[in-house]
């Protein structure tokens, strides 16, 4: 008898075994010794499922402000262990199971995975066409904000046979504003079908939607439709939708930096006029990043109101009212990133007309009592830590001697990275960051001066990069020091290496010289305009701005004509005025485009991108001087809209 019941155990165990091998494999994966192995079932793509929490009991209180820097400190270490924790508690163990009109047959071909459905309770209802009693399903929820009820519709990014139902809610629930958060395509994928003309108009079913205006800015994309409902009787009176398409979640986890989603969830709540309907929030399923948005713009207002934040609290409630909101522990945390960012810096966006009354605030230290001068705003900036882990290449015995200053050295994740030589090793490196610009990402190429043996990688990178615009901010020497190595001919022509370089024409304007280059390489050629700024002392800042803002008018103007490939920007370590110069570059962009700048959170979000970045509170100062007189310069308010 012991003999067969351990045989009969043995037998079940095994049989156990093969249940579950089964399947994992009919889901489309394995995990064989810590390797995925995915296969590819014929059955339609799904996303994969919180997993089910093992101490649901377990809750989190509401955090107040003061504590929230202490608290998200806590959570991080060990690679975040408590933020997975609480991330695992929040999700319930079993969601009430109301999905029944999202799984009927006439449905389920409306859903883009079919995991994801939303609840009856709380799902968005369609008025029925031609009494056809499934017209009425959209995979679509109702999600409260703060306070305020329904004030989301969360749903998943409309499938090519789903976007007629798609703009048939926008009209029916009165949308004047709709959040995009995934792109088109990702990683090869189909992820949303594209739901609007590129120009002109189209219909979708009975809505008329026609391009009004868009807006490219590097973090996202305004774009503005006239919509109208075509019903059979008479067409009804057209409305304005404004769609916000957040472009810059990458692939996989989470933004960098939450700055961008800041400054996105900022335009939301400005162009969405009151007394409208819900805000449309989408992804690709409508669960993972539209959660996060939703959650962080409640957290934001509860942290207006009650000077507290409730994150676990508030993502429990909402699951209720549509299933998998918030998909993974790395948005979890980056919720909290968001809060804390908000809570420690605030929000620095100024108008340009109320620029005089800031500066007269910062250059006096006292204010009420509370020191909030320059140097205190300027004091958050350099407590940013510089992530030295990750400047890992740059650090390398083979590449240490490429780098003018030590301290200054590129981040791994946005140095620019060059052709490897065959058979050389490290020929890969120049101390040089990707910066990007108030449109494009990337704009900017943040460098060092180049020293004698690493003038030939200059001249490759410009090549290889097909920069057209070099910006000089330093003289060759300056205090008898040497700044920079002259890369380029007095002259006629210089060759460094594989690469010649021929002095076309030498202009001096009011505080640069222009100069024309012929660059060649393998019997091909490329013409680059190189500007040389004078303007800045051996000590300190400039005396005015005027200098500053001709100059950067005139690079965006060849950036125009010749296309707009990397701006290469350089002074000695390619930090301090290099990175004034690209900070009031895209300041002033902005105040052209919106009338609106934001001094502080521009040189943070430099200076998360290459250490240094504007070094000195001189340098820091400069820039909110510049910007005064350009608006001294072009005092007619109408110029900045």
């Amino acid at each position: 008898p012991s003999l067969f019941s351990t045989m009969l155990k043995s037998s079940k165990v095994i049989f156990m075994l093969w249940i579950n091998i089964f399947s994992q494999f009919s889901s489309g994966k394995y995990n064989i010794r810590g390797f995925s192995v995915r296969f590819c079932p014929t059955e339609q793509q799904t996303v994969v499922l919180l997993p089910r929490s093992p101490s649901a009991s377990k809750t989190y209180f509401p955090i107040p402000v003061d504590h929230l820097e202490e608290e998200y400190r806590l959570r991080s270490a060990d690679d975040g262990k408590l933020f997975r924790e609480e991330y695992n508690v929040s999700t319930p163990r079993s969601g009430p199971v109301q999905s029944r009109l999202a799984n009927k047959d006439d449905n389920k071909e409306k859903n883009r995975y079919p995991n994801i459905l939303p609840y009856d309770h709380s799902r968005v209802v369609l008025t029925q066409l031609d009494g056809n009693p499934c017209s009425d399903y959209v995979n679509a929820s109702y999600i409260d904000g703060y306070t305020e009820k329904n004030k989301f519709i969360a749903a998943q990014g409309p499938k090519e046979d789903t976007v007629a139902d798609f703009w048939r809610m926008i009209w029916e629930q009165k949308v004047a504003t709709v959040v995009m958060l995934t792109n088109l395509k990702e990683r090869k994928e189909d992820k949303c079908y594209q739901y609007w003309p590129d120009q002109g108009c189209w219909t979708y079913g009975n809505v008329r939607v026609a391009v009004e205006d868009f807006t490219v800015l590097v973090d996202y994309t305004i774009r503005k439709f006239c919509i109208q409902y075509q019903a059979s009787d008479a067409a009804k009176t057209p409305r304005l939708v404004t769609q916000l398409h957040f472009t810059s979640w990458p692939d996989f986890g989470v933004p960098f930096s939450p700055i961008g989603m800041l400054k996105f969830l900022k335009k939301v709540k400005a162009v969405n006029p009151p007394f409208s309907g819900p805000i449309v929030v989408h992804c690709s399923a409508g669960v993972g990043r539209t959660g996060t948005f939703i959650v962080i713009d409640a957290m934001i207002d509860m942290m207006h109101a009650e000077q507290k934040v409730d994150v676990f609290g508030f993502v429990s409630k909402i699951r209720e009212q549509r299933s998998q909101l918030i998909q993974t522990d790395m948005q979890y945390s980056f919720i909290y990133q968001a809060l804390l960012e908000y809570y420690l810096y605030g929000d620095t966006e100024l108008d340009v007309s109320s620029l005089e009354g800031h500066l007269h605030k910062l250059h006096n230290t006292f204010a009420n009592g509370d020191r909030v001068g320059l140097e205190e705003e300027f004091k958050k900036l350099t407590n940013m830590r510089i992530m030295k882990e990750n400047m890992r290449t740059g650090n390398l015995p083979a590449n240490m001697k490429k780098n003018r200053v030590l301290q200054i050295i590129p981040y791994d994740f946005n140095r620019v990275i060059m052709s490897m030589r065959r058979g050389q090793e490290f020929t890969d490196y120049i101390n040089a960051s990707f910066i990007d610009g108030y449109r494009q990402k990337d704009y900017f190429i943040a460098t060092q001066g180049p020293l004698p043996h690493t003038v030939e990688d200059f001249w490759r990178m410009v090549w290889e990069w097909k920069c057209h615009s070099i910006v000089m901010l330093t003289e060759l020497q300056e205090r008898e020091q040497d700044k920079c190595c002259q890369y380029w001919p007095t002259e006629d022509t210089v060759t460094y290496g594989d690469y010649t370089v021929e002095l076309k024409g030498d202009t001096l304007c009011d505080t640069f010289s222009l100069r024309d280059l012929v660059l060649t390489f393998d019997k091909q050629t490329r013409l680059i305009r190189h500007f040389h700024f004078h303007g800045w002392p051996e000590i300190g800042i400039p005396a005015e701005g005027k200098g500053m803002i001709d100059i950067i008018a005139s690079v965006q103007k060849q950036q125009q004509q010749s296309g707009n490939h990397p701006i290469v920007v350089h002074c000695s370590a390619g930090a301090g005025r290099t990175g004034t110069f690209i900070a009031l570059s895209n300041i002033l962009e902005r105040v052209k485009a919106e009338g609106l700048l934001d001094v502080f959170q521009t040189v943070k979000s430099l200076r998360m991108q290459r250490p240094h970045m504007v070094q000195t509170v001189e340098q820091y100062d400069f820039c909110y001087r510049v910007v005064q007189d350009f608006v001294d310069i072009f005092s007619d308010y109408a110029n900045f809209k």
